[in-house]
């Protein structure tokens, strides 16, 4: 089976390829830090690299027809890549990386890992959302409100999948809380969990093809609390 990686340089990312090559996939990994996608293919052979930047656009579109040409046809997707900022000042740099990573660039994957399984008829999109889609927050405006883009636009690939006449297109929403990797963002972190606990939920996640999971599985109760509370509350206590 082969597999594409997104944003595998560190992270769940990193460990989520190295688990799926350990299970007989065969797996590009993408990041833009290529030192480190070479290092990590030379301890796993089963792996192997393209380094580029997902924010150049027509870098994506290239290297993913590279990718396609060189497997013949992909089993998985998985998108990891994304970044996040305390920005409680709106520092627009910031805002516009965050909306330039998380919302653009994630689309444009996305939209290719689609079109590519609607016209194989097959195909796993795995896309890495949070637990900060649910609601707003003052302190990182643009990345909760980037996450909460990504889950609805994964509901709608996933409503799109109707159009599919072999039903084996599968859209798979993982909503991590807080994780031991350098995306938490904040001090006094709740509900830390382990990067190896993190990636082996994904990983069962992945292979009975949930619609959704919240990692870990603790987050599911917050997430029910969250879709409940007045915003007024939020504002008082947040």
């Amino acid at each position: 089976m082969n597999a594409i990686v997104f944003g595998a340089s560190s992270g769940i990312g990193r460990d989520l390829a190295i688990r799926l090559s350990q299970d007989g996939y065969n797996v590009k990994i993408t990041a833009r830090r290529e030192e480190l996608l070479k290092e990590l293919c030379l301890e796993f052979p089963k792996l192997s690299y393209y380094a580029f930047d997902i924010n150049d656009l027509s870098s994506v579109e290239e290297h993913f027809s590279d990718i396609v040409s060189d497997f013949g046809v992909i089993d998985l997707i998985v998108h990891c890549a994304g970044i996040g900022f305390e920005n409680p000042e709106l520092i627009w740099k910031m805002e516009n990386d965050t909306i330039a990573t998380n919302v653009l660039s994630a689309t444009r994957i996305y939209d290719l890992s689609f079109l590519l399984f609607k016209k194989q008829g097959f195909g796993h999109l795995v896309g890495i959302s949070s637990i900060a889609s649910l609601r707003g927050n003052r302190h990182s405006p643009a990345y909760f409100a980037s996450k909460a883009f990504q889950v609805n636009y994964l509901e709608s690939l996933y409503l799109k999948t109707k159009e599919i006449a072999s039903g084996k297109v599968y859209v798979t929403d993982i909503r991590p809380g807080f994780v031991d990797t350098r995306m938490a963002l904040g001090d006094d972190i709740f509900w830390m969990s382990g990067l190896k606990k993190a990636v082996n939920q994904t990983y069962r996640a992945i292979k009975c093809k949930r619609r959704r999971v919240y990692i870990s599985k603790r987050w599911t109760l917050i997430a029910w609390i969250l879709k409940i509370v007045p915003s007024w509350l939020i504002k008082k206590i947040m």
